[in-house]
């Protein structure tokens, strides 16, 4: 048998565009033209905040002499550079002027950062070269081969409670496969999107800015929503109102409760919050009444076209987690208040009892309230400890049962929690216990598949805990002492991480113990909610499937995990199937 080494890293593909973002007065960008394809260019670097320098001969289109007179621009003609040549056709001599004074012109303006030339001549391509020259990236229109960077298909959202720009923009690429297709599939990307969505950027933005400390921007940037953790979920300790915090402190935690805001709470929510919803989202306080931080659904249909009718009672509350989808809350009568658990890092004890208390006030005043779940609520959904305090608080819920993202995130993946000749067991446990403690995970058995939710945030510790040989001797923790219960993995044992499951978004990535953690980190930002499937039924039904896995013991394994994963050390997968598009 010849064994070959799996490659280490994915190998990069090329054919792609390092998309980026340009803004701020101390990028010029120069564009050679004066026609209307010059003044599209100049009026997206104007509204990105760049200075804009138009160097022309002669020809220039009344929108740029309009934005010349009002200041915008700097309209500079070209005859006027030293050594430029004044005819209209310019020849061989001329093309070597030319060329000079645009060197000279560069030198003398070094904050040129970008050149975009949109009017043709004999002599663009020497132009193009002495930007090269320069280290200056150009774009020169319809000529690919002399292009450092093109122009994305952009869209600038309007937000429509104020009827101006908004700070959302899309953009969309072909690499110059198909220019007029890009247009098209931007079109189709902005109108999928929620109309209000320009107005959840506004909101986030003031929620930004009130979370942060104005006089410590040092806090934001190590531990703020965009930094550089791929998961919102990173464990922190836990928190109380009462919690005495320094400005530190309270910067950091609040800018992770914004990006858990931003990552879980439907985009009509975000559209509409106001300046007291956010103070309330940030301090940690309970709500004084019950307007703050409900939601009323927007006029959209679910997925399935169905429709949610409470039974006629004096009134209706519903008390959603924050894993709830959109799509969900959408069914919602907007006659029906929604609330949403600000279940943010450290504080999920604190809205725990929020949500149960609001509960139990609710109805007390004859409401109909609805814990609403995902999943089922009594598997790691704390069900149980609600249906035991609204009882000793003189309510008897009644639970309707859901099915668990434990069995159903798998199957979406294509992966069967137990298979004929592969898994003829499967255990369900968490990788995070009550208030962030450590829980211990069941060891290994090969006729076993284990799904750990709630642990993807902390898969280092899951993972080390797992493989982890404790006593020496090869054979695990059989005292039970530790972080796992029974035998150690081996390695090779297969692991798959799925990332928001059954959703359009929903990702999937696949390698072994020894190598899922530099899998994941290679995959980029996490998305939660995610969960993870280990053990052999990972791969049972992949390509052409492997059902004898306990047939024919270990032997094969390494051969196992080289069919299924080729010559890499893990494999990604985006997305659901398309026929549940047509469901």
């Amino acid at each position: 048998m010849v064994s070959s080494t799996p490659i280490p890293y994915p190998a990069p593909v090329g054919g792609a565009s390092l998309l980026l973002t340009f803004k701020g007065p101390r990028n010029t960008i120069l564009i050679i033209g004066g026609d209307i394809q010059a003044a599209s260019r100049a009026f997206a670097a104007l509204e990105a905040g760049m200075q804009v320098i138009i160097l022309t001969r002669g020809l220039v289109c009344d929108e740029l002499r309009w934005r010349a007179d009002q200041r915008q621009v700097n309209l500079t003609d070209w005859g006027i550079l030293p050594s430029a040549s004044t005819s209209l056709i310019p020849s061989a001599s001329d093309t070597k002027a030319d060329t000079e004074s645009l060197s000279a012109f560069l030198t003398e303006n070094p904050s040129i950062s970008l050149v975009c030339i949109t009017t043709h001549t004999v002599d663009t391509p020497a132009l193009a070269r002495i930007c090269h020259a320069h280290n200056i990236p150009v774009n020169v229109t319809d000529l690919p081969a002399l292009c450092d960077f093109s122009f994305a298909a952009t869209h600038r959202f309007v937000d429509p409670s104020t009827g101006g720009q908004s700070a959302l923009q899309v953009g969309v690429t072909t690499n110059g496969e198909g220019c007029r297709l890009a247009g098209r599939v931007k079109r189709e990307i902005v109108s999928a999107l929620p109309k209000d969505v320009a107005g959840a950027v506004r909101q986030i933005g003031k929620l930004r800015f009130l979370a942060k400390n104005t006089d410590d921007e040092a806090a934001e940037c190590e531990e703020g929503e965009d930094s550089s953790a791929a998961t919102p979920n990173r464990p922190v300790p836990g928190w109380r109102s009462s919690t005495a915090e320094s400005k530190d402190e309270s910067s950091r935690r609040r800018m992770k409760w914004v990006a858990q805001v931003s990552e879980y709470w439907p985009i009509p929510r975000l559209a509409s919050m106001s300046e007291d919803d956010m103070k309330l989202i940030l301090s940690g306080d309970s709500p004084q009444t019950t307007s703050l931080y409900s939601i009323q659904p927007q006029d959209e249909s679910s997925l399935h076209d169905l429709t949610l009718v409470p039974p006629p009672k004096k009134g209706h509350l519903v008390l959603s987690d924050k894993l709830v989808p959109a799509a969900v809350l959408a069914l919602i009568p907007k006659t029906v208040e929604v609330r949403i658990a600000r279940k943010f890092p450290g504080n999920a004890e604190g809205a725990q009892s929020e949500m149960m208390d609001a509960a139990v006030e609710a109805a007390r005043r004859g409401l109909t309230v609805v814990r609403l779940k995902q999943g089922d609520p009594v598997v790691y959904g704390r069900g149980g400890e609600e249906v035991l305090f609204f009882r000793a608080h003189g309510f008897e819920p009644l639970v309707v049962p859901g099915v668990s993202s434990a069995l159903a995130a798998p199957i979406f993946a294509g992966i069967p929690v137990t298979q004929r000749g592969v898994a003829e067991s499967v255990v369900v446990c968490t990788g995070v216990g009550r208030q962030g403690k450590e829980v211990k995970l069941p060891g290994y058995e090969r006729s076993r598949t284990v799904l750990v939710l709630m642990g993807v945030a902390r898969i280092a510790q899951v993972v080390g805990a797992m493989v982890r040989n404790d006593n020496g001797s090869g054979e695990g923790l059989q005292s039970g002492e530790g972080r796992r219960e029974g035998r150690p993995y081996p390695r090779n044992t297969p692991i798959a991480i799925i990332e928001r499951g059954s959703m359009p978004d929903q990702r999937v990535v696949a390698s072994t113990l020894g190598d899922i953690c530099e899998a994941l980190d290679s995959a980029g930002e996490q998305r939660p909610p995610g969960m993870m499937v280990v053990g052999w039924s990972v791969l049972a039904l992949q390509g052409t499937g492997d059902t004898s896995v306990l047939a024919e013991g270990e032997e094969r394994d390494e051969e196992r995990i080289r069919k299924w994963l080729g010559e890499g050390r893990w494999v990604t997968r985006e997305g659901i199937d398309q026929g549940w598009a047509e469901v």
